[in-house]
């Protein structure tokens, strides 16, 4: 079964992937950092045990663990392919994970709060994603009495996610953008709407791979409808402006735009080594070729399915053994030569 960063979405080429993000505590239980380590692993076995028949009524295959049974290593691949954050995989409390095979969904029991279920999809669905996390959070509400309070909304254990519990993110490919000299004044432009923007791996020069997420603000004094609105109009924006750039540079000077997204073909097909710094810089370059319109591939090319895959975590699962950082640049590499399509001949 295809993962969810191993399909393409040909309509939204410049928009990565779109997340809802739900969280939802229990009304019968302390929050997840009060509880002792009973309740926390009497709570998650009734959560998990409550949830049984929609894993079998969603039609996805769905496998349940505690995270306490992961290695380090397993939980940090996790991590970098978008399931889990830092506090997450680090926790050594009881923690339980239902995931179906293809990662599109996801509910972590006694996380932060005590369940967060995530939805996501490459391109932009998120009007579709809160359609089925809405259906989700029925389904689980009326087995589990959520903490709910008239004034302020859902409770939860951070105050910035108070009222709705809602984040609603989508990524988008800005390196022409993110180039210029007048894009923090564009964000700061687009905050305005009640939207953030943050670099995905890194802030301002050092975001190699030029992705950028866009979230909402606010959770409380909102719908769930106008922060999913308010998300899809800045990244569609987003995206647009970056078209038009990359579009004004292909007609002035489609022969330097050609040269980069072939040489950064020709590097990834065929280097021997690579850090992540290069690879994810390249990648970048080739997803924009592709974008563009430049390079077309023999086979689907999920390009941010590469760039999770060159991750630190998941080459080392690959290999199955510690890898130094020489042999990490030589096995992201070999990773990239051999997933990498050949391109169409003319």
């Amino acid at each position: 079964m295809l993962k969810w960063f191993e399909e393409t979405d040909k309509e939204n080429p410049g928009i990565i992937y779109s997340r809802i993000r739900l969280v939802r505590n229990w009304a019968e239980y302390p929050f997840s950092g009060k509880l002792t380590e009973d309740q926390a692993r009497e709570m998650v076995g009734r959560l998990e045990k409550g949830m049984r028949d929609f894993c079998l009524e969603d039609g996805r295959d769905y496998d349940y663990t505690l995270l306490q049974e992961l290695s380090d290593l397993d939980r940090r691949a996790l991590r970098e392919r978008r399931i889990l954050n830092a506090t997450l995989a680090a926790k050594k409390e009881p923690v339980g994970l239902i995931l179906s095979r293809d990662e599109k969904v996801s509910l972590v029991l006694n996380g932060d709060d005590h369940i967060r279920m995530q939805f996501i999809a490459p391109g932009m669905h998120l009007k579709e994603l809160w359609r089925e996390a809405d259906r989700a959070d029925d389904y689980i509400n009326e087995r589990f009495n959520y903490a709910f309070d008239d004034k302020y909304g859902f409770l939860t254990a951070y105050p910035t996610n108070v009222g709705t519990g809602l984040r609603a993110s989508a990524v988008v490919h800005l390196p022409s953008l993110s180039s210029g000299r007048k894009f923090s004044s564009l964000l700061g432009e687009m905050s305005r709407f009640g939207a953030s923007i943050r670099g995905l791996y890194g802030e301002g020069n050092e975001n190699y791979g030029s992705l950028y997420v866009v979230s909402n603000q606010k959770t409380l004094g909102v719908t769930e409808e106008e922060i999913v609105e308010i998300v899809e109009k800045v990244a569609r924006q987003l995206s647009s402006q970056e078209k038009q750039v990359r579009d004004m540079a292909l007609s002035s000077d489609r022969l330097g735009c050609q040269d980069e997204a072939f040489k950064s073909y020709g590097v990834l097909k065929y280097a021997r080594k690579l850090s992540w710094k290069d690879a994810m810089v390249f990648l970048s370059r080739l997803m924009a070729g592709a974008e563009d319109g430049i390079l077309e591939f023999a086979e689907p090319c999920p390009v941010f399915g590469l760039m999770l895959g060159i991750q630190k975590a998941n080459l080392q699962k690959l290999s199955e053994r510690p890898l130094s950082r020489a042999e990490l640049d030589a096995a992201r590499a070999s990773y990239i030569r051999a997933e990498l399509p050949e391109l169409k001949t003319a």
